[in-house]
């Protein structure tokens, strides 16, 4: 495995977690949770499109190419809306560490299944004893951190 990618998804646990702090007051600032999630994906969008019109190479697809794209390839933003915006809600109440615990947990199920049955083109990585073990693990852990 690539080391430089392993240290990005560390970035990304951090990541996640300073967006949910930043999230949370932007909403008690702004008294609007929904209006919140918005300006956080407003300034998403604008960084990421500053991002492609510099470094973007690859050909950009037709409005007909999108079209032909399953409709579920687009549930990404959905399930990022559903994200960022509970978070907003759930994060002061709870505490992030709880919180991230818990969607950590919520991922590692999801993504299990998804390897196992290979859905949305991924490899096939059939559940094994030993990832189960790791996840009952994983569950242990977040247990004894949210039961505090």
């Amino acid at each position: 495995m690539n080391i430089i990618f392993l240290f990005l998804a560390f970035l990304i646990g951090i990541s996640n977690t300073v967006q949910s702090g930043v999230n949370a007051g932007l909403r008690e600032s702004l008294g609007n949770p929904i209006l919140a999630a918005i300006f956080s994906f407003a300034g998403g969008l604008t960084i990421l499109t500053v991002v492609f019109l510099i470094f973007n190479q690859d050909p950009v697809p037709s409005l007909s190419d999108i079209r032909q794209v399953p409709w579920t390839r687009f549930l990404g933003g959905l399930c990022g809306a559903f994200y960022v915006l509970t978070v907003i809600f759930i994060v002061r109440d709870i505490g992030p560490a709880n919180m991230l615990c818990l969607v950590v947990a919520g991922q590692m199920i999801a993504a299990m299944t998804i390897d196992h049955f290979g859905f949305q083109g991924f490899d096939v990585h059939p559940i094994t004893l030993p990832r189960i073990l790791g996840a009952v693990l994983l569950i242990a852990g977040v247990y004894l951190i949210v039961k505090n």
